[in-house]
Formats: structure tokens, C-alpha cells, sequence
């Protein structure tokens, strides 16, 4: 199910989204103290002409993951080898990759969280002392072959932190947890695209999209896409905030970021009056499978205190009840939070 406010990237959305990447820190806006940090950090290494340190990013998805890795690799000077967890099945495909780096290269691994155990296992000397253990053989008859490899940067980006094994993040010299964009930044960020797209946009257009983003760069690019179509359309050479109002409507984008599916679940909740719905009641009740809700669905939600999910089920919180306008549960019940 693609839905326009959905974080995942969307496949088509490659391309389009390469052209509009910042090139360097000048470019980049939000994350300041990431930036601030990071900055110091390869500046350092560069002094001592050494590789940077190993780096993990994590946070939800669409934040600048991967955006921060290619300007880390700009700054430094240095190629840059990008690849996902899910491509590298098997511990050889691991091997390949790392052979052919040179010294001070960047490995970037998106959704790091998803390596096999036996490919992390590849991984651990790798980082730590630069060296690949290979078993050549089996049985007996097995022999390990151990080959250096040049100084190389591991730079890994993940969603799911918390699905890290404990040896592979302590092996990660830098961490830094991605936050979600304040509406100020995502609209200097969409005024910049469209610099880029060749649109202009009023700063109010820009900031309703922004306010519409759920603090997230990629969903900001994606509806300011759609609302330029809407904009050519009409054949007018800048974006206006009618226009902006008119299309994102359109869309079925409210002033929340909520889309038709989001306001379904959340009506749901506060028809339960307080009482906490289980997360198979509420897929039979949407006609959507239980994966679709925990991993698409509920996200933004929680993080942005709409729901709660406990120990018994989902609740929706009083903050949810104000943004739908329905009067809250005279006493909610006790609750736990769920392990």
C-alpha cells in the first residue's frame, strides 16, 4: 500500500530525490547538532589523514540518512560505496564489497539492522582490525585465510535501533539518533527544492506544506512534487498558498499530515471510549493486515503522542480526542506500558 504521507521511500522516487539532495553542509538544513559535531569530527581526520571513525545514524525513515553519509564522503574526499542490509545475503557478497574499498573509503550500509548473523560476523574484525577471516573448506579439513583490508569507514543507517545486536553497535565509534524537523526547516527545505525543481513558492505555500509533513524531509519533497502539479496545471509560475490549500486537500492531507487511513484508525480509538483495542481487532475492523498497521500505520502516531500502545492493546491518548474534537473518557484507565 503506497499512501503519499507514507515515510518509506517509494521506488520511483530515486532519481527524483538525487536531484534534489544538498551537496554539502551549506545545503543541508536541520540536524544542527549532528552537523555541529560531525564537522568537528572530519576536520580531525582529515588533520591526521585518517579514516573516519565508524558512524551509525538512526531515527525513523526519510530523516537524511543517506544524505548524511554522501556529504560525510564529499567532505572527506573519498569514494563512497552505498548497498542495503538486504542485498548482502551471504557472507561472500560482504567480502566482495569490502576487497574492492580503498584506503579511506566509505562503506554505507542503509538498514543495517537486517544483516544475517552470519554476514555481522564477517563484519566484527572487519571494523575492528581491518581484516577479513575467510573459511576456506569444510569439516577438517577447513581453513581459515585472513586478508587486510585498507582503513575504511563503516557508516550504518537504521529505523530499528533497538534490533542491533550489542556487538555490532559497541563497534560503532560514533552514534547519532536522527530527530524529526521543526515546520521552519522543512519549509526552507521545500523552498530550496523548488529553487531546484525551477518553481517558485510563497513562503506561506511552503510552510503549509511543511506543517503537513510529519517532520519529514522525504514526505515535504513528495507533496511539494504533487502541489507543483497541481501548480502547472493551472498554468501559474509560482506556487500561492490557495493553490498549496487547494491541493493538499485534494489529497486527502489534513492539517495534521493525516491521510484517510490515519483518521480511520484514530476514529476507531475514540469509539472505544478509553477501552484499549487489540492489534488484531483493529486490523479486522480497518480490513488491513496486522504488519500493515504496526509498521505503516503507527509510527507517526506514536511518536507523536496521538496513540499509546499498552499492554492491552492500543488507546488513543487525550491528545488525539482535541485534534478530532470528541469529548475524552471521563476517567481513563490505569495503564501499563507494554514490553
Amino acid at each position: 500500500m503506497e499512501r503519499i504521507v507514507e515515510i518509506e521511500k517509494f521506488t520511483a522516487e530515486e532519481s527524483v530525490e538525487n536531484t534534489l539532495r544538498p551537496q554539502g553542509w551549506n545545503d543541508y538544513i536541520g540536524q544542527e547538532q549532528i552537523k555541529k559535531n560531525l564537522g568537528v569530527f572530519i576536520e580531525a581526520s582529515k588533520k591526521r589523514a585518517e579514516a573516519l571513525d565508524h558512524t551509525l545514524f538512526y531515527g525513523p525513515p526519510g530523516l537524511g540518512k543517506t544524505t548524511l553519509a554522501l556529504i560525510i564522503a564529499s567532505e572527506m574526499g573519498t569514494n563512497i560505496k552505498v548497498t542495503a542490509a538486504p542485498m548482502i545475503e551471504k557472507s561472500g557478497d560482504l567480502a566482495a564489497i569490502l576487497t574492492n574499498l580503498d584506503e579511506g573509503d566509505i562503506l554505507f550500509i542503509d538498514e543495517i539492522h537486517r544483516l544475517s548473523p552470519a554476514v555481522e560476523e564477517i563484519l566484527y574484525p572487519s571494523m575492528e582490525d581491518f581484516r577479513l577471516d575467510i573459511i576456506i573448506g569444510s569439516g577438517p579439513a577447513a581453513q581459515t585465510v585472513k586478508i587486510d583490508l585498507p582503513r575504511f569507514t563503516l557508516i550504518g543507517a537504521t529505523t530499528r535501533a533497538g534490533m542491533l545486536s550489542n556487538p555490532l553497535r559497541d563497534r560503532f565509534g560514533m552514534s547519532f539518533r536522527m530527530n524529526f524537523y521543526s515546520p521552519e526547516e522543512l519549509a526552507r527545505i521545500v523552498i530550496q527544492a523548488a529553487g531546484k525543481l525551477g518553481k517558485r513558492i510563497e513562503h506561506d505555500s511552503a510552510l503549509e506544506i511543511a506543517r503537513r509533513s510529519r517532520g519529514t524531509p522525504r514526505i515535504a519533497l513528495r507533496l511539494l512534487r504533487r502541489v507543483r502539479d497541481f501548480s502547472d496545471v493551472a498554468d501559474e509560475e509560482t506556487i500561492r498558498h490557495e493553490r498549496t490549500l487547494f491541493a493538499l486537500n485534494e489529497l486527502g492531507i489534513n492539517d495534521h499530515g493525516f491521510d484517510e487511513m490515519d483518521l480511520r484508525l484514530l476514529e476507531l480509538l475514540v469509539q472505544a471510549k478509553g477501552r484499549a483495542m487489540g492489534l488484531s481487532t483493529i486490523a479486522a475492523a480497518l480490513s488491513e493486515d496486522e504488519g500493515t498497521i504496526e509498521d505503516v500505520l503507527e509510527p507517526y502516531l506514536l511518536a507523536n503522542g496521538f496513540i499509546e500502545r499498552t499492554a492491552r492493546g492500543r488507546i488513543a491518548t487525550p491528545k488525539c480526542y482535541e485534534v478530532l474534537r470528541f469529548a475524552a473518557p471521563a476517567v481513563q484507565p490505569t495503564l501499563f506500558e507494554a514490553p
